[in-house]
């Protein structure tokens, strides 16, 4: 029998290198990869060398490691300062990060003016996600009820933005998010780190997490970054006209959001919004139902 070169025993398929190897490589037509994920001691790791770089520093890590990454904005000052800095990062990888808008359709008219200002000017790659089979107000009144956010503020939390977020995140394959969270915007954001990994595994990376609003105010200023005209008016952070007022002296940026509620967050950051896990519990429960139901059937047969 004739013997088989060495350079003969590596003239295999991608697959079969693979599989001798027990390593998978890009190449591989094996589905076999696991999503992104990060161990605990990794993570934390990775958030104390993060910690110490500049904005810029983390948005280039980003680019460099994280596949599926998407900036998620409502054009608040912090991820607009996002929004240039990318613009202006240099070197050969590509820079250019698509933005998820989620439009609730109760957003000012300074927001949507803004909205297609930063379009002309980056040239950014905008994908608007509505509230399903609405696309304007007067279709969620006919869908959801008048002033759902006084009525229901959970599921208006739901379904104005966080369903439209995760159909935006499986339509689109996000893996990993970009956001204008900043410590210094108090509630629940005083703690939050560089890197955080949410319920459904989605990786949050909120760059400019260390800087105050001067700073970022202070960008903005120098660089001549669009920015809504609200803030001019007395505005700090700007969601929905109906939960957004002006911000007073000495107060916290985010204390004109939801004004005289404990309320910090619309469920997108949260962990879970009561309203998601109550459609989790009820689809639960729907499950061991028809799992009951098709043992009894079994039960009946034999």
């Amino acid at each position: 029998m004739a013997l088989q070169t060495h350079e003969e025993s590596y003239v295999a398929s991608p697959s079969i290198r693979d599989a001798e190897s027990g390593y998978a490589s890009g190449a591989s037509s094996e589905a076999s990869f696991p999503e992104v994920y990060f161990t605990k001691p990794h993570l934390k790791f990775l958030n104390a060398q993060l910690q110490q770089l500049e904005p810029q520093d983390i948005l280039r890590w980003c680019i460099t490691s994280l596949p599926g990454l998407y900036q998620t904005t409502a054009f608040g000052l912090t991820g607009l300062v996002t929004v240039d800095m990318l613009s202006k990062l240099g070197g050969p990888i590509k820079h250019n990060v698509d933005l998820i808008f989620l439009d609730t359709l109760y957003h000012f008219e300074e927001t949507l003016s803004l909205v297609d200002r930063v379009r002309r000017r980056y040239g950014a790659t905008i994908h608007v996600y509505k509230p399903e089979g609405c696309e304007t107000a007067d279709d969620f009144v006919a869908k959801h009820g008048d002033k759902l956010w006084e009525t229901n503020e959970e599921l208006y939390d739901y379904v104005a933005k966080v369903e439209p977020a995760e159909r935006a995140y499986s339509e689109l394959q996000v893996r990993a998010v970009l956001t204008g969270r900043r410590r210094s915007q108090g509630g629940k954001r005083g703690d939050l780190d560089i890197i955080e990994i949410d319920d459904a595994g989605m990786i949050k990376v909120n760059p400019l997490a260390n800087w105050s609003f001067a700073q970022v105010q202070e960008y903005v200023n120098a660089n001549k970054v669009p920015y809504n005209e609200l803030l001019e008016r007395g505005y700090k952070s700007v969601g929905d006209w109906h939960s957004t007022q002006p911000v007073a002296a000495g107060e916290d940026e985010r204390s004109g959001r939801w004004k005289g509620r404990t309320k910090t967050e619309c469920g997108i950051h949260n962990p879970k919004s009561r309203y998601a896990q109550f459609l989790m519990q009820q689809a639960q429960k729907q499950q061991e139902e028809e799992l009951s139901q098709a043992l009894q059937n079994v039960t009946m047969v034999a």
